[in-house]
Order: C-alpha cells, then sequence, then structure tokens
C-alpha cells in the first residue's frame, strides 16, 4: 500500500478510530499487560510508543506503570495525535513524526536514548523494515527492549474471503522481523500472545464497513460491501467469537532477552 492511502486512512479514522478498537472492556488493558510484562517496564524506564495512533495503549501503560518520564507517544498522523487530547494527559508525550523519522534521527526527543520501545501493528507499514527497525535499536540505551507488535502471518478473524487473502499477501513475516531485529544487534525471541474476543456482529460489520484494519483500506466501496454480505452469510451467528493473536519480537542491547508468559 502506498503511504498515502495509509495517510488518508488514518486521517478519515481518527475521529472513531477508538470505538473501532476497542473490542471491549478488557481488550485494552489485555494487550497492554502483555507489553508491559515482554518489555519488563519499570517506572524508571524511558518509554516510547511509536505509531501510537490515538495513545489508547501508551494512556494505559502510563496509568499501570506510572512512569517518572512521560511515555513519548509518537505518530505520524496529527489527526490520530490530536486524540490524545488539549493539553494531553498527564504521563505522554505527543511528537509528530514517523518511525522513520525516529530512526533516521529527523525527529527530536525527549532523551537521546530510550529504555524501551514498541510498535504496535505499524511495522507493516515501514518500506524498509531492516533500515528502520536498525535505526530504531541504535536509540536504545544500554539494556534497551524494542518490541514489535504485529499479527501473525494468517489470521483468523470472520472477515471475507478476499481481505483474508489480501492479508496474506501484504503481511510479513514476524521470523523475517525478527532476522532484523538479530542482524541489528540485538538479542531477539519471538512468541505469541492470544486472547478471546467475543464481539456483537453488528458493531464488527460496522468496524469493517469503516475500514478500522489499513487492509480494508485497499478495497472500494462496492468491494466492501460484497464482502460484508458474504460474512453475514458466513456468520448469521449474533455474537463473533474468534481468537485475537499477536506475535512479539523481542530485542534486547543485552545478552538476555526476558521471559513473558503467552
Amino acid at each position: 500500500m502506498e503511504q498515502r492511502d495509509v495517510d488518508g486512512h488514518y486521517e478519515e479514522l481518527a475521529a472513531a478510530y477508538e470505538d473501532h478498537w476497542v473490542y471491549g472492556p478488557d481488550h485494552i488493558p489485555w494487550i497492554s499487560a502483555r507489553i508491559a510484562e515482554a518489555l519488563r517496564l519499570s517506572p524508571a524506564d524511558r518509554i516510547a510508543d511509536i505509531g501510537c495512533g490515538t495513545g489508547l495503549f501508551a494512556r494505559e501503560v502510563a496509568r499501570t506503570v506510572q512512569p517518572e518520564h512521560p511515555v513519548l507517544c509518537a505518530d505520524p498522523s496529527a489527526a490520530m495525535l490530536r486524540r490524545l487530547g488539549a493539553p494531553p494527559p498527564s504521563g505522554l508525550t505527543p511528537l509528530l513524526a514517523s518511525a522513520e523519522d525516529i530512526a533516521e534521527g529527523r525527529a527530536e526527543l525527549p532523551s537521546e536514548q530510550l529504555d524501551a520501545v514498541w510498535l504496535k501493528e505499524a511495522v507493516h507499514h515501514l518500506a524498509d523494515p531492516a533500515a528502520t527497525l536498525r535505526g530504531l535499536a541504535q536509540r536504545l540505551a544500554p539494556g534497551g527492549r524494542l518490541l514489535v507488535v504485529m499479527l501473525p502471518a494468517t489470521i483468523r478473524y470472520p472477515l471475507f474471503r478476499s481481505a483474508l487473502d489480501r492479508f496474506e499477501e501484504l503481511q510479513p513475516d514476524p521470523a523475517g522481523i525478527a532476522r532484523h531485529l538479530e542482524a541489528a544487534g540485538l538479542a531477539t525471541r519471538l512468541f505469541h500472545v492470544e486472547h478471546e474476543v467475543r464481539l456483537d456482529r453488528e458493531k464488527y460489520v460496522g468496524m469493517v464497513r469503516a475500514r478500522y484494519m489499513s487492509l480494508l483500506s485497499t478495497f472500494s466501496d462496492s468491494e466492501i460491501e460484497r464482502g460484508i454480505a458474504e460474512m453475514e452469510a458466513a456468520h448469521p451467528e449474533s455474537v463473533l467469537v474468534f481468537p485475537d493473536r499477536f506475535a512479539f519480537v523481542l530485542g534486547a542491547r543485552t545478552g538476555e532477552v526476558g521471559t513473558a508468559s503467552a
């Protein structure tokens, strides 16, 4: 997908983004807790959420970890960052910048080095993942950790067939991302976490119609409507139940990568 399509997608989605991404009351706390566990976050860490969107996960991490330094919330979409609020909540610092801006030193950070960085479902937008992840690894302090949270190569979402097929065509392989972190000099581990989603079918149909995944922005309105009809025929049940599974690719600037439960 071209960058201008991604930019336009998130500009349009920003106002309703949180409605579309919060599957249920436990969704954000669950993922945020897994991120905090994987990165072994402590209040003393200098933390960055790169590709933060509206700050859904950064807000939750700041609430639970209570960091001494505000969590850096970086995103290339001004519309997304505006959803943080003006002024932003205590514990968060917005930065209008892409992962590439940070990796290549074009963005001014509050501190030269970071202790813990995560990118959630943003790596597939990188034009050159190897170079960008290498640049981000270079921003880590000794002992610093970098976590890439991404969907696996295949998903079991109740989407229409052509969307699932296109996802598999476009989605990077988590094993390849792990190799990029290893090449950047990080001790690397790949593991998966999963929980069950139970979602009202009509809510999910609305999310698809709003193109809650950037993947869906590659389909026309008529294709989306045909896809929704296919979904409704395949899933007549009123509540959809499906696994939400993520690949966690964790790299550290030490010889040891901490443990985390799957």
